[in-house]
């Protein structure tokens, strides 16, 4: 189940970064809580269907629709949709007035802030195994989207802020969401999201300009990237600890420069190539510790310890 899940993440890891490219398109336009709104608002109605099938078939009564989830459900659902909100709104700003380089490193130091996390606020102390991982990760992701040349730019702080959200929306994915069914939990979030995303976006953007790249941008990452990748994210999260799903989920950063060179026929120089191999190297360690205990019990999987 542990790889089955690590394999998930990696699936997970492989959309969001080829996402990176039309999301850099719609910051390019100018959009972004109208842009989230929409993306996230198509994205839960798309898991919707799933959500009530799964739900009927485990209703004892076969109810269409049951929204008898306990307060704690409810109570995460809102937590982790917030969470979802302050993170896709400071990097979609962040996106407007910084490069799509920068964006990618700055936001990939979720990576090594949730093992600080853990430590800080949970007081779980990481294995050493983990600490070197992170570190090459972070070298990594520098190299990978900054070529080794890191320029400061407006919309920075709006990505490290967006960072700090992703960390904890991490966290509380491995930590939390683990005990309630992951359909309508993934609905859930992406609903608060998406409302709150467009309730902000009314008072602040004064319309959305509909074009076709814009259009196809909301349809690839509410359908990819949220719809399927969250609801895929919660449910492999129940399996593996937050600190290794982190480094697993930070081959974004790699899977972003392949659709680049890909899509936008960029090229890679030789350093960022290194960065790449560095993030593989951070992601194959951090999965050896796991390997070399011999044991991998549910509880210890499911709180991340």
């Amino acid at each position: 189940m542990r790889l089955k899940a690590d394999l998930t993440l990696l699936i997970v890891s492989v959309i969001w970064g080829s996402a990176f490219v039309a999301q850099r398109v719609a910051g390019q336009l100018g959009s972004v809580y109208l842009f989230n709104g929409a993306r996230y608002l198509l994205a839960a109605l798309v898991v919707l269907p799933l959500a009530l099938r799964v739900g009927r078939a485990s209703s004892p009564r076969g109810q269409v629709l049951n929204l008898a989830y306990s307060r704690e459900q409810y109570k995460w659902m809102f937590v982790a949709g917030f969470l979802l909100f302050l993170g896709s709104a400071f990097q979609q700003a962040g996106l407007v007035y910084t490069t799509a380089g920068n964006a990618g490193f700055i936001t990939s130091l979720y990576v090594v802030l949730v093992p600080v996390a853990l430590l800080i606020v949970w007081r779980e102390r990481p294995h050493w195994m983990s600490i070197v991982a992170v570190i090459l990760a972070g070298v990594g992701a520098f190299l990978l989207s900054t070529g080794g040349r890191f320029e400061v730019k407006p919309g920075d702080a709006l990505e490290l802020i967006g960072a700090l959200f992703w960390t904890f929306h991490v966290i509380v994915l491995g930590k939390y969401a683990s005990k309630f069914e992951a359909m309508s939990f993934s609905v859930g979030q992406l609903f608060v999201c998406a409302i709150l995303n467009l309730g902000l976006g009314v008072f602040i953007e004064s319309s959305l300009t509909f074009s076709w790249p814009l259009m196809f941008a909301i349809a690839y990452t509410a359908f990819f990237s949220l719809g399927l990748c969250y609801t895929l994210q919660i449910w492999a999260q129940q399996h593996t600890p937050p600190a290794d799903a982190a480094l697993i989920l930070s081959l974004e950063s790699v899977f972003a420069v392949i659709s680049g060179w890909l899509i936008l026929n960029e090229r890679l120089a030789s350093i960022q190539i290194f960065g790449c191999a560095l993030i593989f190297i951070a992601v194959v360690l951090s999965q050896f510790k796991e390997w070399n205990s011999g044991t991998m019990d549910h509880d210890h999987l499911v709180e991340g310890r």
